[in-house]
C-alpha cells in the first residue's frame, strides 16, 4: 500500500486531470483498505469477567464461563484475576467440584462485549445445599474526584440481614449513620460517599453487637470495591467473614 501512495506522490507535477482522478481513486482504495484492517466485520469486544467464591459450603471448585475456564481449586472467599470471555447472550456457566469433577451448578448469562462482569458462587445455607450463580456487571470508571464507590453484597444467609455502617475516622458506631439494611441475597451500591478515613462496621439488623469491623481504609479518592458479606465456618455465634476487591484501582 505504501509503495503505491509514494509512486503517485512522486509523479506530482507530470499529472494530467485523468490521472489526478486515477490518483484520487488510488488514495479512496487505499483508505478503504486501511479502513478494513481497523474494522473487521462481525468483529465484537470480548467481555471481561472474574469469579468470586461466596459460598462457605462449597468444596473447591472448577469454573468455566463461555469455555473459557476462569478458576481452579478454588474455594470460599477466593477471587480470581479478570478473565477475557467471548461475549455472549447466552454463556454457559458451569461450576464443578475440583475433586470428583461432580456438577454443583449450571448457568446462563448475558456477558456485554467491553463490560466487566463478576460471577457469584452462593448457597442456600441449608440442607440440601443448592448453589445458585450469579452475575452482576462491575463498574469500570473511577469514582468521582474526592469520592469512593463501594459495593456490599449480603452472601450470608446464617447471619440473615445485616445493618451496614460507615465510620469516619474519630466517631464511634453510636454517632454513626446507618448507610443501608441488606437483606439476604440483595446487592446494595454501587454507594458513593466523600473519601476519608473509615471503618466500616456490619451488624445483625437491628443489633448494636457488630459481626465484623474492618481495619481503618483511609481512602483517598477514586476507588470502586465489591464487598462481599459471607457466612463463616464457625457454629458457635458466628461473625462474618467479609472480602473486599478492587474494581477499579484508585486514582
Amino acid at each position: 500500500m505504501k509503495t503505491t501512495w509514494n509512486r503517485w506522490m512522486g509523479g506530482t507535477r507530470q499529472l494530467t486531470l485523468p490521472r489526478l482522478a486515477m490518483a484520487a481513486a488510488a488514495s479512496l482504495a487505499v483508505a478503504l483498505a486501511l479502513s478494513a484492517c481497523e474494522n473487521v466485520a462481525g468483529f465484537t469486544q470480548p467481555s471481561l469477567v472474574r469469579f468470586i467464591d461466596a459460598s462457605y459450603i462449597a468444596p473447591a471448585v472448577n469454573v468455566l464461563v463461555g469455555g473459557v475456564e476462569l478458576a481452579a481449586n478454588y474455594g470460599e472467599g477466593s477471587v480470581s484475576n479478570y478473565g477475557t470471555v467471548p461475549a455472549s447472550k447466552n454463556a454457559v456457566i458451569k461450576v464443578t467440584a475440583a475433586t470428583g469433577g461432580a456438577t454443583l451448578v449450571t448457568s446462563n448469562a448475558t456477558l456485554v462485549g467491553g463490560h466487566q462482569h463478576s460471577v457469584f458462587l452462593t448457597d442456600n445455607g441449608a440442607a440440601p445445599t443448592s448453589y445458585t450463580v450469579t452475575v452482576l456487571e462491575d463498574q469500570m470508571i473511577a469514582a468521582a474526584g474526592g469520592h469512593s464507590a463501594f459495593r456490599f453484597m449480603n452472601q450470608a444467609p446464617k447471619v440473615g440481614p445485616v445493618d451496614l455502617y460507615i465510620v469516619p475516622a474519630g466517631a464511634t458506631l453510636a454517632d454513626a449513620i446507618l448507610q443501608a439494611t441488606i437483606q439476604v441475597g440483595q446487592t446494595f451500591g454501587y454507594y458513593n460517599f466523600t473519601s476519608q478515613t473509615v471503618t466500616i462496621v456490619i451488624t445483625p439488623t437491628g443489633v448494636v453487637t457488630p459481626k465484623f469491623v474492618s481495619a481503618s481504609l483511609a481512602l483517598k479518592g477514586g476507588e470502586v470495591e465489591t464487598v462481599i458479606i459471607i457466612d463463616s465456618q464457625l457454629v458457635s455465634n458466628p461473625p462474618v467473614n467479609v472480602v473486599i476487591v478492587k474494581d477499579v484501582p484508585a486514582t
